[in-house]
């Protein structure tokens, strides 16, 4: 007797799971490719959705999102809503079990789901979703490690021919792959808003961070120097101002002053280096009439005159010992008298001196007087020499470019810019007379350059003198040729964005011996090129 075969049910069974087996390795390797190619979680979602729609022939489904500030769920995605149902009313009507799969961090099902909307929303709620009391509800939780991030919610209905067994493995397998790639991106998404609240708040700093607005420069050796001035200006502290000769003394001063409770009143300044010693007294302390041969009528001296404000006494390292006496008196006393006079002058004056000497070695040498000089270093501040801060010279520059070229205009004359070679030389300078030695140069070069840029040769002679570590090399009338060649061809193609006939016309060349130096100096055209 021949054996019968399989039944035609079973073959059609084990056909419809193996079918189903391949529409779901189907469904995962779609989703896997849409997280790989795409950051955008939204779209992950809705590609999730649709695939899962395909496949079960669902007719509403959800992707929600933990959100970590609120505690509450956002919605991601969402499908089969029908028109004029927003996404969040959908939501709040499901909330109780997406809470509830978030506390327990398990699967959720719910076979009474149109009985739920109902009571929550009404009878009209369930009809347009179009409930029926067989649709059953099944939430999944989006897990990452042991914290809920989320949930998958689909709508299973009455017509169904998969098991519920296998939708929730499905929805599981899913919900670990939307879970790695939720948590990635949220991660990423703080990361970045912690940046740019970072960002914001450096940005907010440096907006509010002291600069006085008549000093230039940037650099941390300057920025030590705004921190100083910022901490002292509102006191009544006295200050010495310590720096080589032209690095901007008065400058601080100023800044001191006009950041200062006393900026509406007055601002003296005196050079103590500028008058003889028989005449500093009298413009410090002023005079009485007759107190000497030429004094016709009463004077009032510099601490008269700044009564209320500050006073500004340029190299004090230069009065003699006499007047450094009674400059001790003022400093203690807060008085002074005349020159002839009796009466003692009281005075409320901020003293801010400034010194390019070492005060140090003249106490040493008995040149300055100790008790003098600890009453004005109560508060230093060291300005570095322009050779220290190098990377505000091209700061300077351009401030002192327009400066002066707005001073010498001549119609719409654009502003000069500086040509590689000229910067080559302001950078390796060693700049003894500091930032006045650097506006002088602009000052010249600025009157000399008559072309759109300031070049090597327009920097005044001592720019281009070697030092001495430069004085071992040797170069010859040739070379220096050369070089002026090349970087006269040079500016000629940025004027002209590379454009070689004008360049060629400008300098007075054809077009022929043009094209040979651009070779010869193997220069790039395209760089020069204008964008």
């Amino acid at each position: 007797m021949a054996r019968e075969g399989p039944s035609v049910s079973l073959l059609e069974s084990v056909d419809g799971i193996h079918c189903r087996s391949v529409q779901e390795l189907s469904i995962l390797f779609s989703i896997s490719r849409a997280i790989e190619q795409s950051f955008d979680l939204s779209g992950i979602a809705r590609h999730v959705m649709a695939q899962l729609r395909d496949l079960l022939g669902l007719e509403r489904g959800t992707i929600t999102l933990f959100n970590r500030d609120t505690g509450e769920f956002m919605l991601n995605d969402a499908i089969g809503l029908p028109r004029g149902f927003a996404p969040n009313q959908y939501l709040r009507l499901i909330q109780p079990e997406l809470e509830r799969v978030r506390n327990s961090s398990n699967a959720f099902v719910s076979t009474k789901l149109r009985s739920l909307v109902c009571e929550r929303a009404g009878t009209e709620r369930a009809d347009l979703l179009n409930l029926s009391d067989q649709t059953t509800l099944v939430c999944v939780p989006l897990k990452w490690d042991t914290e809920v991030i989320g949930a998958l919610s689909i709508e299973r209905g009455r017509d169904y021919r998969a098991s519920l067994e296998s939708d929730l493995r499905l929805l599981n397998m899913i919900a670990t792959m939307v879970s790695q790639a939720a948590h990635v991106r949220l991660d990423a998404a703080e990361q970045m808003r912690s940046l740019r609240e970072e960002n914001d708040r450096l940005q907010e700093q440096i907006a509010k961070q002291f600069r006085p607005g008549n000093i230039i420069g940037t650099s941390s050796t300057m920025q030590t120097v705004y921190y100083h001035i910022e901490q002292v200006a509102h006191s009544d502290t006295t200050v010495l101002v310590r720096g080589e000769s032209g690095t901007g003394k008065e400058l601080v001063a100023k800044a001191l002053h006009e950041n200062s409770n006393r900026k509406n009143q007055p601002f003296v300044k005196f050079n103590c280096a500028a008058l003889p010693d028989s005449i500093i007294e009298s413009e410090l302390f002023g005079h009485e009439k007759g107190a000497f041969t030429g004094a016709l009528s009463m004077r009032k001296g510099r601490f008269e005159i700044a009564h209320k404000g500050t006073i500004f006494l340029d190299e004090i390292g230069d009065i003699s010992p006499a007047v450094q006496v009674k400059l001790l008196r003022v400093l203690q006393e807060k008085e002074f008298e005349r020159v002839g006079g009796q009466q003692p002058i009281r005075t409320n004056v901020r003293i801010i001196a400034a010194t390019n000497r070492n005060l140090e070695e003249m106490i040493a040498q008995q040149r300055f007087r100790e008790d003098l000089y600890y009453r004005l270093n109560v508060f230093p501040i060291y300005l570095p020499p322009l050779r220290e801060r190098k990377c505000d010279i091209l700061l300077l520059c351009d401030h002192f470019i327009e400066k002066y070229s707005r001073n010498n205009a001549a119609g719409n004359r654009k502003l000069p810019r500086i040509s590689s070679a000229a910067i080559d030389l302001l950078m390796t300078y060693h700049w003894p007379g500091n930032v006045r030695e650097l506006e002088n140069c602009i000052e010249r070069a600025v009157l000399l350059a008559k072309g759109q840029s300031i070049k090597a040769h327009h920097l005044p002679p001592t720019l281009q003198t070697k030092n001495a570590a430069e004085s071992r090399e040797h170069s010859t009338l040739d070379d220096a040729i050369t070089a002026l060649e090349r970087e006269m061809i040079v500016d000629a193609l940025k004027d002209t964005g590379s454009n070689m006939a004008e360049a060629a016309r400008r300098l007075g060349l054809t077009e022929r011996k043009m094209g040979l130096r651009v070779r010869k100096y193997d220069l790039d055209l395209e760089r020069y090129k204008r964008s």
